[in-house]
């Protein structure tokens, strides 16, 4: 019993986010960023097999200013670090990045000075895909995934209000070096 039963057939409800987070999640275009062994899982997503052009992402961006996705594929180097940011700092926004692999996420198995440990420390990061190296198929999953938050972001004002939130929730979680169980 409401304004959908009143309307004529044909007649399509929606707000301007739902219409916005539609068209951003169907047009992201991929920024090429692969460092290491994760690189090739990456690429062969792109290939007829796995075939990413099915979701509106045909082809990998040479240039940082025509991408809106960072798919880093790998471990980053202290030396790439910089680079990494400076890319990113050239995305028009909105951007979103995705860490591929174990070594993006955590630094893996290279717990030393020269790589980074996570690649959190340099740019946002929106969805982690864990893996050593992580199949195609599970890039693909983590890529609907993200679709399905670009779909749901705000816009505006209530973006920045959602922006605050999400910062007052991280600023009051409990540090990890206090967490009891499974991490210590």
């Amino acid at each position: 019993m409401g304004i959908e039963e009143q309307l004529p057939s044909g007649v399509m409800l929606s707000t301007v986010e739902g219409l916005a987070g539609y068209a951003r999640k169907g047009s992201l275009w991929p920024v090429t960023f692969g460092l290491a062994c994760c690189a090739i899982e990456m690429m062969s997503t792109g290939g007829p097999r796995f075939d990413i052009a099915r979701f509106g992402m045909e082809v990998f961006r040479p240039s940082p200013r025509q991408a809106d996705l960072m798919i880093v594929a790998g471990r980053v180097s202290q030396k790439m670090a910089p680079v990494l940011r400076q890319i990113y700092d050239q995305m028009p926004a909105p951007k979103w990045v995705i860490a591929m692999g174990v070594c993006a996420s955590s630094g893996g198995m290279f717990n030393n000075y020269a790589i980074v440990q996570g690649v959190d420390h340099v740019v946002p990061v929106d969805i982690y895909l864990p893996g050593c190296p992580p199949r195609p198929e599970m890039l693909l999953d983590s890529i609907l995934q993200l679709h399905q938050k670009i779909q749901d972001t705000k816009l505006g004002a209530n973006r920045q209000r959602e922006i605050a939130a999400n910062e007052e929730i991280a600023l009051n979680a409990i540090p990890t070096s206090q967490m009891k169980g499974l991490l210590r």
